[in-house]
């Protein structure tokens, strides 16, 4: 059921007291009026705290600065007449005594009345003395099919026609914003250039970046990699663009559901971040990073709201990429000992939404350490995947050396033996084997000059790679690997004869 439904809903049902939490006060209010003409023409009071009652002439100005009076107002009203009372920001007030008597001295006389109050608030914020008389409602943000409504109300004021291709990713690339912000943004490129051209979808994704941005828990992270910047890993590549098109409604119309996520266990620096962006990169969607230290907040239940605003958001953002960095060290402390059990509780709504997720959000989680990560995270139905990242073969160490040189020297890519780089640098990883050509860039630029194959080489003997200073946890990784627990991401997958 939708919001307007469940909303017309409760108030036939004389749920006295509801509680909206919503930005778009114009957005709600034009529903909620909607509903009032539907359920016989009630009539719509809106009150706030520096105006008091407005667009009512025998209720004007009433309760100015006087929220205790807004509510005396309800009571005033015949009983058999019918009205909605619009409270905005009236959540500042609930933690007042007086107040909360009040709504719970409503709360019992209109149960038998055709009234109703909605209180109006960014955020959810109810003493627990509130907690049985108040209803709370979610209001979605808009979805593809109001905001593609609302773009062409706004092309017919301009004059203006767009294909419905263009119409389509303007609408997507706009979801998870606000209606307001959507009009602020297409407005801005009506003012800019007359009219709405496709280079205007940057334009939006900025307005989201921001939006994003002022949450502090998501990062909009800009993914410009491209699979081909990933050397090796063939099968997870091979698996990912097989899926490429799997968020399209050609996909929907084939029977197709979403695909849930990847989970990427490896040692470090082998290109699971990479990965990521590139993914999001190919698939032409937007990569939410969560930054998870963000959202264990010093309040008591603030984690676990900021964890329900962070699924929220995605969702709202969806289709997506969402991105978790090193999830093994995020729920570490899963038991819940030392933090009165708020990793666990955070955790246990993380994947249970993972496991029950039906929107197009495409988990991207990265480890490093598979002995911390709880076995509930690993067992089927949360990811559609767990592929294994290991330290790169002769035949993969060469495509990276390809890869970092053809961005670094494309005009004298024939003068490198990447061959011999290849065969010198065993147990080196993707991030080691770029952090050598930095320390040749060095080299043969203290010297006035390029540098060259033997640089890179003299660079190589001077760093002693993870795969050595940290045999001991490499050889655990790679036996978990070995022994079936999770798929290869490359097909010439090497153990180092460790094993």
């Amino acid at each position: 059921m939708d919001f307007q439904g469940e909303f017309e809903l409760l108030l036939r049902a004389c749920y006295p007291l509801l509680y909206i939490p919503t930005c778009e006060e114009e957005r709600v209010e034009a529903v909620i009026r909607d509903c009032a003409q539907k359920l016989g023409n009630r009539a719509v009071y809106c009150w706030d705290f520096v105006e008091g009652y407005q667009g009512n002439p025998n209720s004007e100005g009433v309760g100015k600065r006087n929220p205790l009076q807004a509510l005396e107002l309800v009571e005033k009203l015949p009983a058999n007449i019918g009205g909605i009372f619009i409270l905005r920001d009236f959540h500042r007030f609930l933690e007042d005594i007086a107040i909360a008597r009040k709504l719970r001295n409503l709360a019992r006389s209109l149960k038998s009345q055709p009234k109703n109050l909605v209180l109006l608030s960014p955020d959810v914020r109810i003493p627990a003395e509130l907690t049985e008389v108040i209803t709370v409602l979610d209001f979605p943000l808009p979805a593809r099919s109001e905001i593609q409504a609302e773009i062409q109300k706004l092309l017919l004021t301009m004059g203006q026609t767009l294909d419905s291709k263009l119409l389509e990713e303007l609408a997507r690339s706009a979801q998870g914003l606000s209606l307001e912000r959507i009009r602020r943004v297409l407005t801005r490129c009506l003012a800019s250039h007359g009219h709405i051209e496709p280079e205007d979808v940057e334009l939006i994704l900025e307005e989201k970046r921001q939006s994003i941005r002022q949450t502090q828990i998501l990062d909009f992270y800009p993914a410009t990699e491209r699979i081909s910047d990933i050397g090796g890993l063939d099968n997870l590549k091979e698996w990912l663009l097989r899926r490429g098109g799997a968020f399209g409604e050609r996909a929907r119309s084939y029977g197709l559901p979403y695909p849930r996520g990847l989970l990427l266990v490896g040692i470090q620096g082998t290109g699971k971040s990479l990965t990521a962006k590139a993914i999001a990169h190919h698939w032409h969607l937007p990569l939410l990073r969560l930054d998870v230290g963000r959202l264990f907040g010093g309040l008591v239940g603030e984690s676990e709201a900021r964890t329900r605003q962070m699924i929220a958001l995605a969702e709202a953002l969806a289709p997506c990429i969402f991105w978790i960095d090193e999830i093994d060290k995020a729920f570490a402390g899963v038991d819940g000992r030392g933090d009165g059990g708020t990793t666990s509780r955070v955790f246990g709504t993380f994947i249970t939404w993972l496991a029950e997720k039906t929107s197009p959000v495409f988990v991207v989680a990265t480890a490093n350490n598979i002995q911390s990560l709880p076995p509930e995270l690993l067992r089927k139905g949360r990811f559609d995947e767990i592929f294994f990242v290991g330290l790169p073969s002769e035949q993969e160490r060469e495509a990276i050396f390809n890869v970092h040189l053809s961005r670094l020297r494309p005009h004298n890519l024939p003068a490198y033996d990447l061959k011999r780089l290849a065969y010198e640098t065993p147990d080196f990883s993707g991030a080691e084997i770029e952090q050598i050509l930095i320390e040749a860039m060095h080299l043969g630029f203290s010297q006035n000059r390029d540098f060259t194959t033997d640089d890179i080489l003299e660079a190589a003997s001077q760093l002693i790679p993870l795969a050595r200073t940290a045999q001991e946890q490499i050889q655990q990784l790679q036996a978990w690997a070995a022994a079936g627990k999770a798929r290869l991401a490359s097909r010439d997958s090497r153990f180092n004869g460790l094993l």
